[in-house]
């Protein structure tokens, strides 16, 4: 009963995203509420709620200020200089832009954090798009598919979980797959290319902007330079992980105020402009709070896992990691990374060994896809709703477009994966 209503409540919710009949945050909301009624736990909805909010709190509020922190910037000009090389580079050619985009999202997305990764790549490059005339669509779906593979480095949250669900050290998880995941970069090149040409078709090579230096004052310099080295000690300062991500962004939106909006008029003026951002993007996070919350605390997520176990045919153990590997992207729709790695890869990990397969194959499949390739399309991570946000894209728009880009990704990565022996 509890897998039949979650793959259903799942199914559902999908259905209604894709289908854009409702709003994003109201099948985030009402779909669970309605399936935990169905089995009867309508008396526990406030304590399934509670727990799912808390979950996401922290998030929510990272990403109110970080999304504040660089629109600030973006504001201030600190992200001009990066915008003019782009356009004089690319010369009003939306496939070298397309390009550009995945050569800069594969850099930045090295921190292993999708949500700094979006911010800052949409940040620089939406402007680029916007006086091109190519389609904010495509940013999304070029930078979905760079921070994507990037979600594979160890630091990051699925191989950093994998290699605690199964014990296992990044020289037994992450190395076996260095070769699939340089194909999968390979891969993105490829795909950005091909998207840049047929957007080429589509608006033609437009006459490239006009790009002249800024004309700045002396003072302007000096605030010029100190937002850059505040932002680089910020990025520096995440990488190191010297403190919540959270405290890190409040700390450093209150000196970019100090430096560049002392006044209250100036920072009213700042929350005026960009304040929609902020409630757009949080509420879906608290939104996808109730979702997961009501998933996870109904036991509904767990029952599913091991349905999907129970479904593995004898003999399997051989092919079963090949199978995690192609279907981890799609599942990345379906469970959280928590759920999935603590909950499935486990359990998958144990049949294939009691089958005669190697165990720890199984961790290498899940992270070819699994909340690495498939967490920018995933409703189930706060990140994605910031990469949309800030691109203006819709959340069904944006699936339709890049899951089969997304997708090839872990099928060339599955594909280098067996030709090595990891799997």
């Amino acid at each position: 009963m509890l897998a039949a209503t979650g793959f259903l409540t799942i199914g559902l919710f999908l259905a209604l995203v894709l289908s854009r009949r409702v709003s994003v945050l109201l099948a985030l909301t009402v779909v669970p509420l309605a399936a935990a009624l169905l089995l009867g736990r309508g008396g526990e909805l406030g304590q399934l709620v509670a727990d799912g909010l808390s979950t996401v709190a922290p998030v929510a509020i990272m990403i109110t200020f970080a999304v504040l922190y660089f629109s600030l910037m973006l504001d201030a000009g600190l992200f001009d200089p990066a915008v003019r090389r782009v356009l004089r580079w690319a010369g009003g050619d939306p496939m070298k832009i397309s390009v550009g985009t995945a050569v800069l999202t594969l850099l930045v997305a090295l921190d292993g954090d999708g949500a700094s990764t979006f911010l800052i790549t949409v940040s620089a490059l939406l402007p680029v798009y916007r006086r091109i005339g190519m389609r904010p669509l495509v940013l999304a779906g070029v930078v979905c598919l760079g921070a994507g593979v990037m979600n594979l480095v160890p630091w990051g949250g699925p191989t950093a979980r994998a290699m605690a669900a199964l014990r296992a050290g990044s020289g037994e998880l992450f190395l076996p797959v260095l070769p699939a995941m340089l194909a999968g970069i390979a891969w993105v090149l490829v795909s950005s290319w091909l998207i840049g040409r047929a957007e080429r078709r589509r608006i033609g090579v437009a006459e490239a902007p006009e790009v002249e230096p800024a004309v700045l004052t002396g003072a302007d310099r000096v605030r010029f330079w100190c937002n850059a080295g505040l932002t680089v000690l910020l990025v520096a300062a995440l990488l190191a992980q010297l403190a919540d991500l959270e405290v890190l962004f409040l700390l450093a939106f209150l000196v970019a105020l100090l430096i560049n909006r002392p006044r209250w008029e100036d920072q009213r003026a700042l929350f005026t402009a960009h304040g929609h951002n902020v409630v757009l993007v949080t509420s879906m996070i608290f939104a996808a709070g109730v979702f997961t919350g009501v998933l996870t605390g109904t036991g509904m997520i767990r029952a599913m896992a091991e349905a999907l176990v129970a479904l593995i045919p004898p003999g399997a153990g051989g092919v079963l990691p090949v199978v995690a590997a192609v279907l981890g992207m799609p599942l990345s729709l379906v469970f959280t990374p928590d759920a999935y790695y603590f909950g499935v890869v486990p359990v998958l990990a144990e049949t294939t060994a009691a089958l005669g397969g190697d165990p720890l194959a199984v961790g290498r499949a899940a992270i070819l896809g699994q909340m690495t390739t498939g967490f920018p399309l995933s409703p189930l991570t706060a990140s994605t709703f910031i990469l949309l946000g800030m691109s203006e894209v819709d959340l069904g728009e944006h699936q339709r477009f890049a899951f089969p880009w997304a997708f090839g990704t872990t099928l060339v990565m599955s594909a280098v994966a067996v030709a090595v022996g990891a799997l």
